[in-house]
């Protein structure tokens, strides 16, 4: 049997660094979900209310890459509050010819973080205003951090702010972001304030119950919103989507389950035969994306199981360059 490569998330880190090649995977990983017959399956979703937990299995195959992954991911969101982190997980590569186990990638979510924020990237890099400079970030979590660092590598920003429900932990990671990207991150007391004036908003929590009202929402401002990969979770008022010039899921068939627009469509806000352009046809081109400096737009980023092949293929091929990992034979 052929080695397998078994990768822990310090090794991960070091050869998958969220950087600009992560947000070109991620982005030819939408291309190809638009003009590639991929074979992408429903998320198999278990739900542990008990202990406010999920877990995610998602996968995808991609004509053109060597090997496909099946991803368990796990978030359990009282783990902060004993000292664990609240995601982690495991990606699983498989040879897309034969099957065979090519890598294990004990990431921790580690991959999950790095893909989602690049995917934040990518939806502003072609749905923002190019003179895009003040970001605002609602939520403090992970995902906030790791958002507004992609962001500043696709537009120009010269400012954040930030809201949290703990407004302490705002201000804790607003100093640290403001050290790290040269920039002042601010923290706000009230989200309405943090939205007002700001040319991209990105949601970041798992809330649910509206944290993003339509009435905020100003002529021009860009909206990312990738916390809602449950159907309970539900970050953005659903009128919201109405009163956008441009809505684009990353998944029409996922967001119409379980992203903004299921709770839109729930809501009765948008016409249930309503038709949407989704991020790759307007990276492809074959969707027109923003056309004016005055539209509002809005992305809806649930998570798609494309987006974890694609990283996990580029976790493979840089530590077998690298010479990173163990190899064992099964």
């Amino acid at each position: 049997m052929p080695k397998v490569k078994i990768l822990a998330e310090r090794e991960l880190k070091q050869i998958v660094p969220l950087d600009l090649m992560a947000v070109e995977c991620i982005e030819n990983a939408f291309h190809s979900l638009a003009t590639k017959t991929v074979a992408m399956p429903p998320i198999l979703r278990l739900e542990i209310g008990e202990y406010r937990g999920e877990v995610d299995v998602k996968t995808a195959y991609v004509p053109g890459l060597d090997g496909f992954a099946v991803k368990i991911s796990p978030g359990f969101f009282d783990n902060p509050k004993v000292g664990l982190p609240s995601t982690n997980g495991l990606m699983v590569l498989l040879s897309s010819k034969t099957g065979v186990l090519q890598a294990l990638l004990l990431d921790n979510g580690y991959l999950t973080n790095v893909r989602t924020a690049a995917a934040g990237a990518v939806a502003a890099k072609h749905l923002a205003r190019k003179d895009a400079s003040i970001a605002t970030v609602l939520g403090a979590g992970i995902q906030a951090r790791l958002q507004l660092q992609a962001l500043a590598m696709v537009r120009p920003i010269r400012e954040a702010r930030m809201w949290a429900r703990d407004v302490s932990k705002a201000e804790v990671v607003a100093q640290e972001l403001s050290s790290e990207l040269q920039f002042p991150v601010t923290p706000y007391a009230e989200p309405e304030k943090a939205v007002a004036g700001s040319h991209i908003i990105v949601t970041t929590t798992p809330a649910d119950k509206p944290i993003l009202s339509a009435a905020w929402l100003e002529a021009g401002q860009h909206v990312t919103a990738m916390g809602s990969d449950a159907e309970q979770k539900n970050e953005i008022e659903p009128t919201a989507i109405t009163c956008a010039d441009l809505y684009v899921a990353d998944s029409l068939a996922q967001t119409r389950r379980l992203g903004e627009l299921h709770h839109a469509l729930a809501a009765g806000a948008v016409a249930n035969d309503a038709s949407f352009p989704e991020l790759g046809e307007i990276i492809a081109a074959s969707k027109s994306g923003r056309t004016s400096q005055t539209q509002i737009t809005i992305a809806d980023l649930t998570g798609t199981g494309v987006q974890d092949t694609a990283i996990a293929a580029l976790a493979l091929t840089r530590a077998e360059a690298a010479g990173a990992g163990t190899a064992f034979e099964s």
